[in-house]
């Protein structure tokens, strides 16, 4: 039975928007949620590509150039990967730890936090290594070098929002969080 959406007397445009968004998640939640990943990790990407070249014009480096792959790369992934992968792990995560069982909370987070963000960390760099045409040497080295210090970091920023993303927002809505802290280097 197909769903359709209530229509709202004076709604704004944003309300409808957010109304229409709601019902394709219900209807289609993990093409919703894999489109909406594609969309916002590539605007992250560039966004994040504009920040640097600004801060290098501002301390009189080489301006560098926009890569137009990055935020192709980043589309791809977030299309293919972070929506599929987020919906099926967040929903996984309140069967195994429901809110009855005792210390969900920190459950939830610790499996997110120590399973979850580190595998989904590492294959975020096989896969872009893999869509940069890049060679097993490469992905060695960018391991060696930058692994670690970013997981590091994504558990010191990421790590009170996702308590918070874990433990109290639906799972059929989590997922700018994840878009979030892949942009961070």
């Amino acid at each position: 039975m197909p769903s359709q959406s209530l229509p709202v007397r004076d709604s704004s445009f944003p309300a409808r928007v957010l109304q229409q968004y709601l019902l394709l998640l219900k209807k289609y939640p993990i093409l919703t949620k894999s489109v909406t990943s594609g969309i916002l990790s590539s605007f992250g990407n560039l966004l994040s590509q504009a920040l640097e070249s600004s801060k290098n014009n501002k301390e009189k480096s080489p301006r560098k150039k926009i890569n137009v792959l990055g935020p192709v790369h980043f589309a791809i992934y977030g299309l293919v990967i972070t929506g599929p992968v987020s919906h099926y792990f967040y929903h996984i995560l309140e069967v195994l730890f429901p809110t009855t069982v005792p210390y969900c909370l920190v459950k939830r987070l610790l499996l997110e936090r120590l399973i979850f963000a580190p595998a989904f960390l590492l294959l975020f760099y096989v896969v872009m290594n893999a869509l940069e045409g890049k060679t097993i040497g490469d992905l060695q080295k960018k391991l060696t070098t930058t692994y670690w210090p970013s997981l590091k970091m994504n558990w010191k920023v990421w790590t009170p929002f996702q308590f918070i993303n874990i433990n109290y927002i639906p799972a059929q809505v989590i997922l700018v969080h994840q878009i979030n802290f892949i942009q961070i280097k």
